[in-house]
């Protein structure tokens, strides 16, 4: 998602399906969520990480994983079920997708550090 010259289009993998003039405004819906609900983020290995949301915004981060997933069909996303106040989602791509996570985990770890958490 983050990329040397910061161009949006260039921060979907080239299996992603999802319009380019449609990637700027999904990126800006990943940030939001980040920024409103996410509390923590864990790398569990080169090609899974877990983000702790508020448990709050589980509709709307089930919503907006479901329409990720219908355009980048490697994602697998996992609801854990929600824990004092926290729900967890598990992120797994294959390996061939590594750098969508790396990239996943940067700019939750970047926008998070902007309310004060959502540091690995």
């Amino acid at each position: 998602m983050h990329t040397e010259d910061g161009s949006p289009q260039d921060r979907f993998p080239r299996a992603c399906t999802l319009p380019t003039t449609e990637q700027p405004r999904r990126l800006e819906e990943f940030e939001a969520l980040f920024r409103e609900a996410l509390r923590d983020v864990r790398r569990l290995g080169p090609t899974r990480l877990v983000l702790l949301l508020d448990a709050a915004a589980e509709g709307v981060a089930r919503e907006l994983m479901q329409r990720e997933q219908g355009c980048c069909a490697f994602f697998s996303f996992r609801f854990g079920p929600a824990e004092g106040g926290r729900v967890p989602l598990q992120v797994v791509v294959p390996q061939a997708q590594m750098a969508v996570v790396d990239a996943l985990a940067a700019l939750a770890a970047a926008v998070g550090r902007g309310r004060g958490g959502g540091a690995e």
